[in-house]
């Protein structure tokens, strides 16, 4: 089974696949070499691929270079799309990774793909494979913390499941202004991408996807793994094994 890394700000994403399906996975924040071993005596995995927003664990790609066929995702990487995106070296590779995925789970369909981590990223990947780019937008956490950093005098509050819409305090004024004005704010982009693109499908990714898909209006399709299915993608189209 071949291992997929998704090494995020604060956490890594492990996977393994087969047969294209996903078969097992783990998250953790810290882990190194020695867990790479124990993985490679329980799984046998002899393809790896890696996509990095956070840092590498020491060690790490040395011993993926030398014991496995290691394939690290840049922009640089033969993809099964086309990138059109203007500056392909600083699109990170986690959006690149979830419009992989989107493509490969709505073959022949427009997609756009909102992925709600620390920032809320939009990517667009339409009906003949073309990765056209999207935006960035501060996510919830973010979008508290700002307004208590840059404030003299608000606090910092933490988010809800169900927000009230009208604030009748401090803390639910800001609480609905970041939270709901995040939602109107993702609504508002889906409206104006079917505007423009006609019929779409709507996939949701991200920390905070649970929270967003029992509040958006839209047809949503929610998928946590969407990177990693990408990035699984990525990989077959890149290397494959003998036989």
């Amino acid at each position: 089974m071949p291992l997929i890394i998704d090494i995020g700000n604060t956490r890594t994403k492990l996977a393994w696949f087969a047969g294209g399906t996903l078969r097992e996975q783990w998250s953790r924040e810290r882990w190194g070499v020695t867990d790479l071993e124990e993985w490679r005596q329980k799984y046998d995995y002899q393809r790896v691929i890696l996509a990095a927003v956070g840092a590498l664990p020491e060690g790490v790609e040395a011993q993926l270079q030398t014991r496995t066929t290691y394939l690290r995702l840049d922009h640089r990487t033969p993809l099964p799309i086309q990138n059109a995106y203007r500056s392909p070296e600083t699109l990170g590779v986690d959006r690149l990774a979830a419009v992989v995925g989107a493509a490969e789970q709505f073959p022949g369909e427009n997609c756009l793909v909102i992925d709600a981590g620390t920032c809320i990223t939009y990517d667009f990947v339409d009906a003949a494979a073309i990765y056209h780019g999207g935006g960035i937008s501060p996510g919830m956490s973010m979008r508290l913390r700002a307004m208590q950093h840059f404030t003299a005098r608000l606090p910092l509050v933490e988010a809800e499941a169900a927000p009230i819409w009208i604030g009748v305090d401090t803390q639910s004024s800001l609480r609905s202004g970041a939270q709901w004005g995040m939602i109107f704010e993702i609504e508002g982009f889906i409206r104006r991408y079917t505007d423009r693109f006609g019929k779409i499908n709507v996939l949701l990714t991200g920390g905070d996807a649970n929270f967003l898909a029992n509040h958006l209006k839209t047809k949503i399709f929610t998928n946590s793994n969407l990177v990693l299915l990408g990035l699984n993608k990525i990989l077959d189209h890149n290397v494959q094994l003998p036989g």
